[in-house]
């Protein structure tokens, strides 16, 4: 069985762990890019495709640009909608679209003919992206009864929205967000893949106690509430703060290696967890985020500190005042990581989505 993944980027180390996931059940799994990924990760088909903002200050002015067409948190702006539809709010972006899918042929269609990329099997598209936004490689697919399954992680799915000339091919949507899910007909629930076994949690807590938090969108994290009450307890309290942002995942890793407490997010805007988190857990940390009573339904045994930034100060004073309670959430975190995050774990359950879908595999 081939199997290809499309993704603009390798963002959390995702695409490689699925590769491994594939290749040690006897398959062949291949992932392309649009660009490199920015965060030290592995690339394997890289394309190097021109006018996508994958560099800060192209970033930064694609969300200037969007404050006038979306709204005043630009492209953080959540689309309304079930699925909410990505459509080109101008005439200028719908002639940038248009132009770049001509644009990216050039590159685009060599990249088919030597890779074979037409003669896989089962096609994931990583934030319901293909190259083209009208669709027309995966129409090429779709002819072929090829099987496509779409991947959301949140962010694509909420400020950009589902693209029609896509999402009309996908037999199937995953997504690990799970507040995503009743807004798409055809949207499931997937834990996110991690190499757990990879990791040996500490086995001693730090003196002084470490706190970390990492992001790489401030606002999506509440990072600055986060910011201002572990300076708090630096001076109540005595602890290390360690703020992460930004930085190469090795780097960001080892930064975590050295913490006992991890706090995700307490803003709400990507509710409950993300893969910051299952490296934590992997590592033993006690985590924190914010798990809303819609998370904590759906996942009632799950081993985080539930904060909010009400009571973030106490909740985190509780943990530094209780060694004990934070070895307790450590291992419950790693626990927690293995049963539900291990490769084999989550290779199992996407394989049954693949049966279900009258894959044989």
């Amino acid at each position: 069985m081939k199997i290809l993944y499309i993704a603009a980027q390798n963002v959390v180390g995702q695409l490689e762990l699925w590769q491994k996931v594939h290749n040690s059940r006897g398959n062949q799994c291949r992932y392309i890019t649009y660009f490199s990924s920015a965060y030290g990760f592995r690339d394997d088909i890289c394309l190097h495709l021109p006018l996508v903002p994958f560099r800060r200050r192209a970033t930064q002015l694609r969300h200037r640009l969007y404050t006038r067409t979306k709204g005043s948190q630009g492209n953080w702006t959540e689309i309304p909608g079930s699925p909410p539809l990505w459509r080109p709010k101008t005439g200028i972006e719908r002639a940038f679209f248009t132009f770049r899918d001509w644009l990216w042929r050039f590159r685009v269609e060599p990249a088919i003919k030597n890779y074979g990329l037409l003669d896989y099997d089962i096609y994931h598209l990583e934030g319901g992206l293909e190259f083209y936004r009208n669709g027309d490689f995966v129409r090429r697919l779709a002819e072929e009864s090829k099987p496509i399954i779409g991947t959301y992680h949140g962010r694509d799915f909420r400020n950009r929205g589902v693209i029609p000339a896509v999402d009309r091919h996908i037999q199937l949507n995953l997504t690990s967000e799970y507040d995503l899910l009743p807004r798409h007909p055809n949207l499931h629930y997937l834990f996110l893949p991690y190499d757990v076994a990879a990791h040996q949690p500490a086995r001693r807590l730090h003196d002084p106690i470490t706190i970390c938090h990492a992001t790489r969108s401030r606002y999506a994290k509440g990072s600055e509430t986060i910011i201002a009450a572990c300076r708090s307890l630096e001076a109540s309290h005595g602890i290390r703060f360690i703020f992460i942002e930004n930085q190469p995942h090795e780097e960001a890793m080892a930064l975590k290696a050295e913490s006992d407490i991890y706090i995700d997010q307490v803003a709400d805007v990507a509710p409950g967890y993300g893969m910051n988190s299952v490296e934590a857990m992997a590592l033993g940390l006690a985590c924190c985020t914010s798990m809303n009573a819609d998370y904590q339904a759906f996942m009632p045994d799950h081993p985080f500190v539930n904060i909010s930034p009400g009571d973030l100060l106490e909740q985190l004073a509780a943990l530094i005042e209780n060694h004990e309670l934070i070895r307790e959430r450590g291992q419950a975190a790693r626990i927690w990581a293995e049963n539900h995050h291990a490769l084999e774990v989550v290779g199992d359950q996407l394989y049954e989505y693949y049966r279900r879908l009258g894959i044989e595999v």
